[in-house]
């Protein structure tokens, strides 16, 4: 099958997006300003809005009674400044007269209790009234707007999240768990092994959501209310994206994400959606990390996030041009920060860079949260500077648009696992680090020009030829199997320490860790699981890497040594090969590392936890072995790439604040023109866009 390496999200836009949240609604009494904010939205080279994310009460002031001529406005106005839009169901903030009326439009908490009216993103998933309610203003404005020429995206709700613990959910709840176990109840105490303590149910009728002052020992039970509550978001975005293609069926839609948001499982979420976009908002110049470690970490996210669709761009819905307000500490990004941030995000993938927000907002929580039209209200200010010469790279890269990312590494994370891992009464409870030890992992090999993908367990593998899989402590139904499939096939595989543990309902596998038959795939059984104090030490010795016994360090990127940390496993190899062996406590001269060639690939196993630098060696093994050349970056270099039908763009950003010398680069720049045949010197907070063949 022909794979297309060009996908155009917005046919009616020549290059990327430059927008973000608008909110003219608060300004109708200023006309004034709403004709200033398009002059100063065209200096910065904005050629997209999105409008309406919480305009219900400026829609529909009181039951029923609909107010759209500021919006039908608007959105003409803008389209004539050559300003698209990007409309949003109103859904993420509910008008008081609505809770007055309908007060089971309200969450109930962790104990049962209704909350008040007020805030936002706390509306029941289940209430049959806020679902009507909501049909009916999405309905309203996709018959309004929904063939307005500047539309060109629909935008569901904002930032989904929550749970919600009221009498209508536990009883969608309880029909949600007779349909995943068949309406047997016999099969859900099997499966969630109720006997234990004698919590075993006779009913779904019986089965309450994990309140806080109720059943909280069943993990069968918490990792299925997290399963469910993704399943009802994701049933209540369908019902407004239902409500919207009634009416309009060819505009795309999306909805916000957030960062790696541990309430929902994006993956499942996702399927509904046409487009995958996020908000971003790294917390740039912290004091706990250096700045090259938040950009690698916001880049995690955009892998992420692109991963979750693969073979088309993504969108980076929100960031803070200048700053947030809702952090302990905030700070104003720091001159070309901004810019090179933008920056990141397309390289990795995103075909949009978009704001909270166009113009503060004079009052209210967020009225000194960063904007693009500060209170000042001109053109000078440094962050308006900022963003105009984003625009303006922007433009310069109008052609990247619509290319993807092509890339055959990858990690595989998912939500679920990570809500088991996090569960789990085991380990050490402040030292599981799920999410950390994927990142880590992660970082190593964008290090080493190698830029993983994200995926799941169900993600096709098939153009993959690297995954890792930290941790992957719970294994979905049929998982064992794909993995052997694809060491088989020729792909190298990494697992580690607490793999195969247990089955999707939480059950434990029989007959040797980690389960499935991994076993014989790896060569080797887990016998123990040892956690250690941060105070404890133990040192693994390297023997082996590639083909050949171990002689000093292999091209500087493996240790003699490394230090173990946290969790050290007891291992009973059988046909493995031994790469490292522990040196101290009980384990001492025992495996703790191994590889074992299995059909055409090879399966890797680490049984403990160590520095990821210190896997660098290993990871390059892998890669070798794969066919993916590694390459040698500076410190605070990142290298992205994006492919086109008939071209690469490469990108290369350094993060520090020092010029960086980069070699083996080849191409045109897009940013300045300038050709490139070897090495070049980026100066810091810059970027090279190189175009080659």
């Amino acid at each position: 099958m022909k794979v297309s390496y060009k996908k155009i999200l917005f046919p009616g836009i020549n290059g990327l997006v430059h927008g973000g949240d608008y909110n003219p609604d608060q300004w109708l009494d200023r006309p004034d300003i709403l004709e200033k904010d398009l002059e100063l939205m065209k200096k910065a080279g904005i050629n997209c809005v999105t409008l309406g994310i919480f305009s219900w009460s400026a829609y529909e002031p009181a039951e029923g009674e609909f107010h759209f001529e500021w919006l039908q406005n608007i959105m003409d106005r803008l389209y004539e400044n050559g300003i698209h839009t990007i409309l949003a169901t109103p859904s993420g903030a509910r008008p008081a007269w609505l809770d007055a009326a309908y007060p089971d439009a309200m969450r109930a908490d962790e104990y049962g209790r209704r909350n008040h009216h007020g805030n936002r993103h706390n509306h029941c998933m289940s209430s049959e009234n806020y679902r009507r309610l909501v049909r009916k203003i999405d309905s309203q404005l996709a018959q309004r707007f929904g063939k307005h020429p500047g539309l060109i995206l629909w935008h569901i709700s904002n930032e989904f999240g929550g749970y919600c613990y009221c009498d209508a959910c536990r009883q969608r709840f309880q029909k949600y768990l007779a349909e995943q176990f068949d309406g047997d109840i016999g099969k859900l105490n099997k499966a969630w092994w109720t006997s234990f303590w004698s919590h075993t149910y006779n009913s779904f009728d019986q089965i309450e959501p994990p309140y806080a002052d109720g059943e909280q020992s069943v993990l069968g039970l918490r990792l299925e209310w997290k399963r469910f509550t993704t399943w009802n978001t994701t049933d209540f975005m369908k019902a407004e994206i239902d409500a919207l293609r009634e009416f309009c069926p060819d505009v795309p839609v999306t909805t916000n994400f957030m960062t790696m948001y541990e309430e929902l499982d994006y993956h499942a979420m996702a399927k509904p959606l046409d487009v995958i976009s996020w908000d971003s908002y790294p917390m740039f110049h912290n004091d706990r990390e250096t700045l090259e470690d938040t950009f690698l970490e916001n880049a995690f996210n955009h892998a992420l996030f692109r991963s979750i669709k693969p073979g088309q761009p993504f969108m980076m819905m929100e960031s803070a041009p200048g700053l947030v307000n809702w952090r302990p500490f905030n700070k104003y990004k720091r001159p070309g920060v901004h810019r090179l941030a933008c920056l990141q995000a397309v390289a990795c993938g995103s075909d949009t860079v978009q704001y909270f927000q166009i113009r503060k907002s004079r009052g209210s929580v967020e009225q000194f949260h960063g904007a693009v039209i500060d209170h000042l209200g001109t053109d000078d200010t440094r962050v308006f500077r900022e963003v105009a010469e984003t625009g303006r790279s922007l433009e310069r890269l109008a052609e990247v648009a619509g290319s993807i990312a092509d890339n055959r590494t990858a990690i595989l994370f998912d939500w679920d696992n990570r809500w088991a891992v996090r569960d789990v009464n085991a380990l050490g409870q402040e030292t599981k680090k799920y999410e950390e030890t994927c990142i880590s992992l992660w970082k190593e090999f964008v290090k080493m020009g190698a830029e993983p993908d994200i995926i799941s367990s169900d993600a096709d593998w098939s153009s993959y030829r690297v995954i890792a899989a930290p941790m992957l402590f719970m294994l979905h139904d049929g998982v064992g199997e794909k993995i052997r499939s694809f060491v088989e096939g020729g792909g190298q595989f990494l697992a580690t320490y607490f793999t195969g543990c247990v089955d999707r309902n939480l059950l434990a596998y029989l007959g040797g860790f980690p389960g499935q038959d991994l076993h014989e795939l790896f060569g080797l059984i887990c016998e123990e699981t040892d956690t250690l104090y941060p105070s404890d030490r133990n040192i693994i010795r390297w023997l082996t890497l590639g083909d050949s016994p171990r002689e000093g360090k292999a091209e500087g990127l493996f240790p003699l040594q490394s230090e173990v940390r946290d969790y050290q496993e007891l291992l009973r190899v059988s046909d493995a090969e031994i790469l490292a062996v522990y040196e101290k406590d009980y384990v001492a001269g025992m495996p703790a590392v191994t590889r074992k060639r299995y059909g055409q690939g090879t399966a890797w196993y680490v049984g403990c936890r160590i520095g990821s630098g210190e896997m660098r060696g290993l990871l390059a093994e892998m890669l070798k072995n794969a066919g993916i050349p590694a390459r040698r970056l500076p410190e605070g270099v990142e290298f992205h790439s994006r492919r086109s039908e008939s071209c690469y763009y490469d990108f290369y950003l350094n993060t520090g604040s020092e010029p960086a010398q980069v070699e083996d680069v080849y191409g045109t720049d897009l940013l300045t023109g300038e050709e490139f045949r070897g090495e070049a010197v980026i100066p810091g907070f810059q970027a090279l866009v190189l175009k080659r063949g």
